[in-house]
This record gives structure tokens, sequence and C-alpha cells, in this order.
């Protein structure tokens, strides 16, 4: 749809003028609401069969007890998303949950976490729980986001 798209190459642009920012040596900047949106298109993505390179490792992450909170800390805005992979489909939804790994930052820096743009021993991060999960699941998911 054409709000589909909209979204999609605000959140690409979103990103890759991080990447032109960083390259100029420039501070970035991004209106944490912003961010958000960009980190909703994510999880939604990183829900489908499609966002990974196959069948068989979007069934690896698939497991008892796996679970993933993300947490956007900046004032005066609401980001949370449970990523639940203890089914048979990965179900993601918009709470506060306690998770095998909670990740906790800014939502420009989780946007960033999520495309690769930033690493969690970065400062601003805090992970409570099993970070290879956590790794495990943002490479995994994430294989949409890299293809051509």
């Amino acid at each position: 749809t054409p709000l589909f798209w909209a979204r999609r190459m605000a959140v690409e642009a979103t990103v890759h003028r991080y990447d032109a920012t960083r390259a100029l040596g420039i501070p970035y900047e991004l209106d944490p609401r912003t961010a958000l949106i960009g980190l909703d298109e994510w999880t939604e993505m990183s829900a489908l069969p499609q966002a990974f390179p196959s069948g068989q490792a979007r069934r690896a992450l698939l497991g008892p007890d796996r679970t993933v909170h993300l947490h956007t800390t900046d004032p005066g805005t609401t980001g949370e998303w449970l990523i639940d992979l203890t089914g048979e489909d990965i179900a993601v939804r918009q709470a506060h949950a306690k998770a095998t790994v909670a990740v906790r930052a800014p939502a420009t820096d989780l946007l960033l976490l999520m495309y690769g743009r930033r690493d969690l021993t970065d400062a601003g991060f805090e992970v409570f729980g099993d970070r290879e999960l956590f790794e495990r699941w943002r490479e995994k998911s994430g294989d949409w986001s890299r293809r051509e």
C-alpha cells in the first residue's frame, strides 16, 4: 500500500542519513517519535517468515523461555515491544513484560542497533538477561534488511 511504502522509505532515509552524518563527522539527531515508527516497522517485519534467510533459521530461534523485550527510555515517549519466540510462530506485541532478555536505550539508539549501526557494548544500552539470545534474534530476524 502507499502508506507501507511511505513508512518504509522514511525509515530507510533515516538510517542512511545517520550513515551520511557519521561519514561527515557531524552529530546525528532524530526525533524519538520517528525512531518509534522505525522500531514498529522492524518488530513487525521481524515476525514475518520472509524476514529470515530460511525456514530453518526462523525455527532455530523458537523454543521455550525465549522472549525479547525492547524498551525505549526517552522522556515523554512510550515504546515497548515483546517478541515472543516460544510458540510455533513469532509473535510481537507492544507490551511491558518480563522477558528472557530486555534491552533498554533511547529510541534512536535502539533503531540504529537493529540496523547494525550501533552495538550493545556502546554507551546508553542496558541489557538484562540472555544477551546471546538477543544477538541471535537480531541477526537472524534482520536478514530482510540486508538483502539487495
